[in-house]
């Protein structure tokens, strides 16, 4: 089953920001997309940082995926550039099929260090995927709760304070 699973770099147009709108994640950053596709007509192959996984011609998992460049480091030794992830959902009907995973593995597959801010009661998920809290330094976390992983040769960053 998880090797028919396809992970694919989501087009920005109508089409996928209507699937969109199932994910409880929906929020600015897909607004303004839609709002440059009312406002231009953009071509299939407008950069989106979101990948997705489909089960037919359902969007079932997202994410979002940033690179992060090593000037703006503040996790990871010796400093160098990350991907955020963000807004990782997989619809209520598709969790626990290994979908999460496999959006997941694809992050670590361009062997990155990462970083995201889980979403409440996703803490198990994100530790089963490998991931570590930071540990806090406030002056750069600002209330987030940022969970870490490193592929190998790289440390987390030890907080200044």
């Amino acid at each position: 089953m998880m090797d028919t699973i396809q992970v694919q770099k989501l087009v920005v147009n109508f089409k996928t920001l209507e699937e969109f709108k199932r994910f409880k994640e929906y929020g600015n950053q897909e607004l303004s997309m839609l709002e440059d596709l009312q406002s231009n007509i953009i071509e299939n192959d407008s950069v989106s940082p979101f990948y997705g996984v489909y089960y037919g011609n359902a969007l079932v998992a997202r994410m979002s995926l940033y690179q992060v460049s090593s000037r703006y480091d503040d996790y990871f030794e010796p400093p160098q550039d990350y991907l955020e992830l963000w807004k990782l959902e997989v619809l209520p009907d598709y969790r626990n099929k290994g979908y999460g995973k496999k959006l997941v593995d694809f992050a670590k597959s361009f062997k990155l260090p990462i970083k995201t801010n889980p979403r409440i009661n996703s803490h198990g998920f994100w530790e089963k995927m490998g991931f570590q809290k930071a540990k806090y330094d406030m002056e750069r976390d600002l209330g987030e709760n940022p969970l870490i992983w490193t592929p190998t040769g790289v440390t987390e960053k030890t907080p200044s304070s």
